[in-house]
C-alpha cells in the first residue's frame, strides 16, 4: 500500500514538473537588425539570413523567432534613426549588424562607432540583449581607414559587455561563387555559410537569454 502511495506522489510530482517546465518556456523573439545583408538583397523570399538562421536554430530545437530588420543601403547613422521603432516591444534580443555601408561611403570610422554605441546604449536600457556582428573596411579604404575603422566593434563589445560574432561575412568574403554578381552581396549559398558560421555563436546567445528570461 504504502509503495502505491508513493508511486503515485511521484506521478504527481513529475507531471507538475513538467507543466511548469513547460509554462515557464516561451519563444525567444530576436531581432536582425542591419543593412541588405542582414534584409536578403537580390534574394527570393526566405532565403535571407535572418530566415534561414532560424530555421536552423528551430532544427536544433530552439524556440526562436527571428524578424528581419535589415533596410537595404542603411548607414549606422540610418540605424540609430530607427532603432527605436524597428525593434518592437517584447523583442529578447538584437542582432546588430551595420557599418559595411559606413565604409564603403569613408564614413569616419569614429562616427560609426558613435552610432552604434547610441543603438547599443538605447537597446540596453530597453533590457533588449546585443550580439553585435562585426564588418571589416574594403580594402580600397587604405590601411590608414582599415586600422580606425575594424577595431570599433571589439571595442564596443568590451565596453558593453557584449558577445561578438568577429565578421558577419566570414566564409564569403573572398569566394566569389557565394556572392551575387555585383561581388558584394551573398548568394544563396553564401547565406547558407554565414548560417552554418554564426549558427554557433547565435545559439550560444540564445541560450543566455533564456537563462535569464526562464
Amino acid at each position: 500500500m504504502r509503495f502505491k502511495v508513493a508511486a503515485l506522489q511521484f506521478t504527481v510530482i513529475a507531471v507538475s514538473l513538467i507543466f511548469a517546465t513547460a509554462a515557464n518556456a516561451r519563444t525567444i523573439n530576436l531581432v536582425g537588425f542591419g543593412d541588405s545583408l542582414m534584409a536578403g538583397y537580390q534574394l527570393p523570399p526566405g532565403d535571407g539570413f535572418p530566415e534561414k538562421l532560424q530555421a536552423a536554430l528551430k532544427a536544433k530545437g530552439l524556440d526562436v523567432t527571428i524578424a528581419n530588420a535589415g533596410v537595404s543601403g542603411d548607414t549606422t547613422a540610418g540605424g540609430l534613426a530607427r532603432i527605436d521603432w524597428s525593434v518592437p516591444d517584447g523583442t529578447d534580443g538584437v542582432i546588430l549588424e551595420l557599418g559595411a555601408n559606413d565604409a564603403l561611403r569613408g564614413i569616419p570610422p569614429e562616427e560609426s562607432e558613435k552610432n552604434l554605441d547610441q543603438m547599443i546604449t538605447r537597446l540596453k536600457e530597453r533590457g533588449i540583449a546585443v550580439l553585435l556582428a562585426g564588418m571589416m573596411a574594403p580594402p580600397n579604404m587604405g590601411a590608414d581607414y582599415a586600422a580606425r575603422f575594424n577595431p570599433i566593434y571589439q571595442k564596443l563589445s568590451e565596453k558593453h559587455g557584449l558577445p561578438l560574432y568577429a565578421f558577419f561575412l566570414d566564409g564569403v568574403a573572398l569566394e566569389a561563387g557565394l556572392k551575387l554578381d555585383d561581388g558584394m552581396h551573398p548568394n544563396a549559398r553564401g547565406i547558407d555559410v554565414m548560417v552554418e558560421k554564426m549558427e554557433p555563436a547565435v545559439t550560444n546567445f540564445v541560450e543566455a537569454i533564456s537563462s535569464v528570461k526562464n
